[in-house]
């Protein structure tokens, strides 16, 4: 293919990227490992991306939940999953101890993927956590308790857990960090990029010292790249310059199919597998696999 215009390079490229993908099976970790997607910015990709990187592993065959503790429920709502105020809720998990395995769904266009999901419910959980014993902890025992009832009831093991938090730092994203290990901070290619990052940081070591000695900033995700300017380019460097171990090679665009596939109540990976938002989503889930496999 010629490639002399930018858009036919950019083809030859994906189809480049699609060819290293191709029959790649993604390797199950040692242990089920818990992600909370976090970052106090708001608008940078966290739903967008706890949603398409769960969709991912699991269409690779691995089992994958994905815990929506955000009011808003849009976590809930890409994956297909009904969250209105009937339904049981991660609120009832996490305030009236209902066992989570009588909250959670499968996801309809994914095998592999159950959904614990918000309604909202939540919007008051804050306040009533504040009086509960163990406030801090009632995530991590409820994703416990339920890693035995699989167990017991001859369910395969989880491989991936994927906690979409609010942007705030109230009690319900504290539980989120408590339940982890390791955390995934979606970054825009923006000009604020950073700006709020220095106080996620401080707020995660904070967890560190006195909640969760097991927390780690694992993985930190560029997003909503636009390759047509400089400013993109300059913020991922100057992200990569900061977190050289930590940052994804993988970097996701803006794509019209991303922003779309939440309205069909779909992830971009089952909405268009073909799209270069689903191929960016893809190799950022086979990069994380991968970086499992060397950690543990």
């Amino acid at each position: 293919m010629d490639e002399s215009t930018p858009l036919a390079s950019q083809l030859v490229n994906e189809n480049k990227r699609r060819e290293r993908l191709k029959g790649r099976e993604l390797p199950k970790p040692d242990r089920t490992r818990f992600f909370t997607i976090s970052n106090q910015k708001g608008g940078v990709g966290k739903t967008t991306t706890t949603v398409n990187v769960a969709a991912a592993l699991a269409q690779a065959g691995l089992n994958v939940l994905v815990v929506d503790i955000d009011p808003q429920g849009n976590a809930s709502t890409a994956l297909g999953i009904e969250h209105h105020s009937e339904v049981d809720s991660i609120y009832d998990v996490l305030i009236n101890d209902l066992p989570l395995q009588d909250v959670v769904a499968p996801c309809p266009d994914l095998d592999h993927l159950v959904v614990a999901p918000a309604t909202i419910d939540l919007a008051g959980a804050e306040i009533e956590l504040v009086s509960l014993v163990a406030r801090e902890q009632r995530l991590r025992r409820a994703l416990e308790q339920y890693g035995k009832y699989r167990e017991q009831n001859g369910l395969e093991r989880l491989d991936y857990v994927f906690i979409d938090c609010p942007p705030s730092l109230g009690l319900l994203t504290v539980n989120a960090f408590v339940a982890a290990r390791e955390v995934l901070i979606p970054i825009q290619c923006e000009y604020y990029a950073l700006e709020g990052l220095s106080q996620l940081l401080k707020n995660i070591e904070m967890i560190q010292k006195h909640l969760n000695d097991e927390l780690v900033v694992s993985t930190i995700l560029l997003t909503m790249y636009d390759g047509r300017t400089n400013l993109a380019a300059q913020v991922a460097q100057e992200v990569r310059n900061h977190f050289p171990n930590e940052v994804l090679e993988a970097v996701i665009p803006r794509s019209v199919r991303i922003s779309e596939a939440p309205s069909y109540q779909q992830s971009v990976i089952t909405y268009d597998r073909s799209s270069s938002g689903a191929l960016s989503y893809m190799e950022a889930a086979t990069e994380i696999a991968d970086r499992g496999v060397s950690q543990s």
